[in-house]
């Protein structure tokens, strides 16, 4: 069986998928994308794929180090979602063929099901108290929410204050043990992050996240002597190698790589892998589309440190295309009292709609994230 050819489809709201086929008519999808930059990756794909047409789709690991290793230069987010997404879509051709889903050529799986948490609040929170009651009242057993709007290096008490209001609101909108997930979004730098993961320990958070950006991973040590709520990063790291130190450091409780940015299910497999060693959890980030997601539940299966799935059903960024627009069976993702079950079809475990991808792909978009500034006109962290 040879590679024949590939297409790639920049889809409305910010995606881009990958569609590979094989001259024995098997064909695997791919999401091959960083958030504001599709079309630099697409561009990576086109590049990286030269390498791969004519070749046989089974020799996953080979194809990976030859993408990875025969660059000079390696990793950064645009060479490895790019890499990423070809990985997924051999993935799925792989299993397609053997008539099993990819669990199964990685070990089998340990679970039936994960838990999910669904995303409350925009860019800049507000009502996040009924927005979270809504989604427990739909079953959802955890969410996740930004905690502040920009913050200087340091930044009023006020800011905090209504950062702690609307953790609070959803805590008081909910139950005690209601999963809450607080999202820095690396917008908050250390002076200030210590503060405010202090100001949130009677709420009980779930976890923190990127507390500070992953440039400053080494401030996490510092920050965990000011709190006991579990820190959790890595949605902005794009290798095994990137999370050696992570690990080794003893920085993280909760490790969060995406299936779409780090090197794909090959790459996050052994990512995973290496956080159990540590005894630190897995959290897969995803706030993509169908495909990355149904990336991240083959690999959640087979790891026993993953306890929670992100998703973006839903979320503010999907308006007018969702995940399952994309889908022929739209209820693969069907969530019951708060988790999903593992997809059980061959490859990646879900059928995409091609004609709703091609007509969409029509549209396309150019997704962009937003531009920041405090208001000394300075750039802020988004």
């Amino acid at each position: 069986m040879k590679i024949r050819c590939y297409e790639l489809f920049q889809v409305p709201p910010r995606w881009l998928f990958l569609k590979i086929e094989t001259d024995e008519g098997i064909i695997g999808w791919g999401e091959p994308v960083i958030e504001g930059k599709a079309a630099t990756v697409k561009a990576c794909v086109d590049e990286l794929m030269e390498y791969l047409v004519g070749k046989d789709p089974m020799q996953i690991e080979d194809h990976w180090n030859l993408l990875y290793r025969s660059g000079f230069y390696r990793g950064g987010p645009i060479l490895m979602s790019a890499i990423a997404g070809i990985d997924q879509a051999l993935w799925d051709i792989k299993g397609k063929f053997y008539q099993a889903p990819i669990y199964q050529l990685l070990g089998g799986k340990c679970r039936d099901r994960i838990k999910v948490y669904s995303w409350i609040g925009g860019d800049r929170p507000a009502e996040t108290g009924a927005a979270a009651k809504k989604m427990a009242d739909q079953g959802f057993l955890a969410v996740k929410m930004n905690a502040t709007e920009e913050l200087q290096y340091v930044d009023s008490y006020d800011k905090i204050d209504q950062a702690v209001a609307r953790i609070a609101a959803v805590r008081e909108m909910t139950s005690p043990d209601f999963g809450i997930g607080v999202d820095f979004h690396g917008r908050v730098h250390k002076p200030m992050a210590k503060i405010l993961a202090k100001e949130l320990e009677p709420f009980r958070p779930m976890f923190i996240e990127e507390p500070v950006l992953p440039e400053n991973n080494e401030d996490l040590r510092e920050i965990a002597r000011h709190t006991a709520i579990p820190i959790a990063t890595g949605e902005r790291m794009f290798s095994k190698w990137q999370f050696k130190t992570l690990l080794t450091e003893g920085y993280a409780d909760i490790i969060q790589p995406d299936l779409s940015h780090a090197g794909g299910i090959t790459e996050c497999k052994k990512i995973l892998s290496m956080a159990e060693a540590f005894d630190v959890a897995a959290a897969p980030h995803c706030p993509l589309g169908p495909i990355a997601l149904a990336a991240c539940l083959q690999v959640d299966a087979t790891c026993h440190n993953a306890f929670i799935q992100e998703q973006s059903l839903g979320i503010h960024y999907n308006q007018g295309s969702d995940l399952l627009d994309y889908l022929a069976d739209k209820t693969v993702f069907e969530y019951e009292q708060g988790y999903v079950r593992i997809p059980s079809n061959p490859g990646l475990g879900i059928e995409i709609n091609e004609e709703q991808v091609r007509k969409m792909a029509a549209i396309g978009h150019n997704g962009k994230n937003p531009v920041w500034r405090h208001k000394d006109g300075s750039i802020a962290e988004w």
